[in-house]
């Protein structure tokens, strides 16, 4: 294997193991260096030793979970799922037995077949609503027949409060009235139509996460919240107060969001609707409905955080501005543990109308002309960078846990890899609103120096890949396409692998990213970038002379890939690129700044959260799921603090949070 370049590293050799691990002061209780990670997350080429407090702080993956139309995500079932057909069956086994489960079916004999027909995109089922039978009103005028008034009765408790211009209300029998109306008259007339959408990334078939905690009518995105974070928590082989035990209350942050909001009958979407159905708004109809209640959520319910709270929203990059803040929360030192993701549930007909109203999504008219077939293939509606017609909305979540890398190692937390960084830019002037430009040219840009300048040429243009927004429309297909082509042509890459996931899962908008940052980690675990599943050729247009769009999925030592890169672009010029550092680059990173008896001691307690993580994912499989939702558990009143000048101390949390806070304008006085 071609070694890793690395820049002006200040080292010391390990007479022990002969391997340069730099200046460490290592031992069983202290696992604290005192050297940088080479020059993270500088760009200078001068390596800097600094005190013991401002070392650079490396954001570790230790922990991820949620579920997509390819099914849970923690134990890499959904990426397994992407590339199930080139899985030996002891690995695929336990991914169909871990699908049956989510779908309510037997995991002990799990029927392949139906389970492979039930999940990806697909044709829209009706678990949700009925695409052939959409509920709607059309607007009509009446006008009196042959001088004769219009003429009806109703009960009296259904007369409006204010008696329109030209009724006459007379009693009836009983209860009720007689309107007759001499003009014209304004009416609504419920009728049905069907939707010329017809395909969408659903979660697997029988997968209904409200039935498994105490729903209490939330918003189908806030139900994939509780299920995702509660996934990714319970993967991480320890007990969540363990962790806590470790940091104090406010070092600790939850960021997360999604993009459109709650907008199901449960949210937002219900509020609207209320006084057009003739119903009464519901309380919840509001608070439940704003986009930052995923974050909201996660604190309140599920982890009972007191620290730093945030939703991010970037349109279909909303994922990666989430990650970014909590990136930088670790880097600084402000936070431990971060708490990053993202849910989204538009499969709604309100939702689905407004992007088939924009020209966005593809049309089963459409998709049959570019077959010249009689039906759409509607498991082959999203074509990345092929002859396509619209991309694909689909519904899921994603989280991610990330520690510092100290705390990493003290727990012996997994290690899944590291964020380098994620770099965000907007597009400049625009002539059009949700048109691309020139914004992700410099995200991806920047990503790519950035692996260039902390692992060398050679890692850059032989050992990283593209994980791209490919979003299967026309548009993006060409923009996209040029961007990475150009930045591969520049940068001296000659076939830059390059996938996008959306052809098996359909757009989770904010959460997309996501999907494709937990593929990325799968890919490490089996060595498979899986490959544009639906499309069989590149269409005309695409550029793609430095790079290579993988028709087929494409097995690599997992060792030799030392980083991906996730793409995301979004509608009003939200562009973010993260460059996402292998498990191996992240070890090797770690071993530099705390030395090879740390890592010793990190994979010795490494035994029993590994152990742990199986075991999770072992009751997982058996249909033992039980989520985290605490409602109403553990309340803590302001009158039950203890509070002095320097601390607040909260029940149930080891360490106090201090209120000795530095100046960081002590340089102006």
């Amino acid at each position: 294997m071609p070694r890793r370049q690395h820049r002006n590293i200040t080292q010391a050799p390990d007479t022990n193991t002969g391997t340069n691990t730099g200046t460490d002061t290592d031992s069983d209780t202290d696992i604290r260096g005192t050297e940088v990670f080479d020059t993270y997350p500088r760009s200078s080429s001068t390596t800097i030793l600094r005190p013991e407090h401002d070392l650079s702080r490396l954001p570790v993956i230790v922990g991820f979970g949620g579920v997509n139309p390819a099914g849970r995500s923690s134990a890499h079932h959904a990426y397994r799922r992407l590339v199930i057909d080139a899985l030996p069956d002891a690995k695929a086994e336990p991914t169909y037995r871990a699908l049956a489960a989510l779908m309510g079916k037997d995991p002990a004999a799990p029927d392949r077949s139906w389970i492979l027909e039930h999940t990806l995109v697909r044709r829209l089922e009706t678990n949700l609503f009925d695409p052939s039978a959409i509920r709607s009103h059309r607007a009509l005028k009446l006008s009196a027949a042959d001088a004769q008034p219009i003429a009806f009765t109703l009960r009296r408790k259904q007369l409006p409060p204010t008696i329109p211009a030209g009724w006459q209300v007379e009693p009836a029998d009983g209860d009720h009235v007689r309107v007759t109306v001499v003009d014209a008259m304004d009416v609504m007339i419920a009728e049905q139509n069907a939707s010329t959408v017809n395909s969408a990334g659903q979660l697997p078939t029988g997968f209904e996460p409200e039935t498994l905690y105490q729903s209490r009518q939330h918003p189908r995105g806030l139900q994939l919240t509780v299920y995702g974070a509660s996934d990714a928590l319970l993967s991480l082989g320890m007990d969540w107060e363990d962790v806590r035990n470790h940091i104090a209350g406010d070092q600790m942050s939850v960021y997360a969001s999604s993009a459109m909001g709650q907008l199901d009958t449960n949210g937002h979407g219900g509020m609207l609707q209320a006084s057009l159905l003739g119903k009464r708004v519901s309380a919840r109809n509001l608070p439940l409905g704003l986009a930052e209640m995923t974050a909201d959520f996660i604190n309140a319910y599920v982890l009972g955080s007191v620290g730093n709270t945030g939703a991010n929203i970037g349109a279909c990059a909303t994922f990666l501005y989430n990650l970014r803040q909590g990136i930088d929360d670790i880097r600084s030192g402000k936070c431990r543990v971060v708490i990053v993701g993202s849910s989204e549930a538009p499969l709604t007909p309100e939702v689905m109308d407004g992007y088939r109203t924009m020209g966005a999504l593809a049309e089963d008219a459409a998709l049959a002309d570019l077959d010249g077939a009689n039906a759409a293939d509607h498991q082959r509606a999203c074509r990345p960078f092929s002859d396509n017609c619209g991309f694909t909305l689909a519904e899921g979540a994603q989280f991610v846990v990330l520690f510092d890398d100290e705390l990493a190692l003290e727990t012996g937390a997994n290690i899944y890899g590291a964020v380098a960084d994620v770099f965000i830019n907007a597009d400049g002037f625009k002539k059009s609103i949700p048109g691309p430009g020139i914004g992700n040219y410099v995200t991806m840009g920047k990503a790519a120096g950035l692996v260039r300048s902390m692992l060398g040429e050679d890692s850059l243009k032989h050992r990283t890949y593209v994980q791209a927004h490919g979003t299967g429309t026309p548009q993006n297909r060409v923009t996209e396409s040029h961007i990475i082509n150009e930045l591969a042509r520049h940068f001296g890459i000659s076939a830059w692998p390059v996938t996008a996931i959306k052809s098996y899962l359909g757009h989770t908008l904010a959460t997309a990213a996501g999907d494709q940052l937990v593929t990325s980690l799968g890919v490490w675990a089996d060595g498979i970038i899986p490959s544009i599943n639906t499309i069989d050729h590149v269409a005309s247009d695409v550029h793609h002379s430095h790079i290579d769009l993988l028709m087929k999925h494409k097995e690599v030592d997992p060792r030799s890939v030392d980083a991906v890169f996730v793409n995301a672009k979004g509608f009003g010029g939200n562009n973010a690129t993260a460059a996402i550092l292998s498990p191996t680059v992240t070890r090797d990173m770690l071993a530099r700044k705390h030395g090879a008896a740390a890592m010793s001691i990190h994979a010795t307690r490494n035994e029993t959260v590994a152990a742990a993580t199986e075991k999770y994912d072992e009751q997982t499989i058996a249909g033992e799921t039980e989520l985290i939702y605490r409602f109403g558990e553990n309340v803590v009143d302001g009158s039950e603090l203890t509070i002095d000048a320097h601390h607040i101390a909260i029940p149930g949390h080891r360490k106090d949070i201090s209120l000795d806070i530095a100046d960081p304008y002590e340089d102006f006085s």
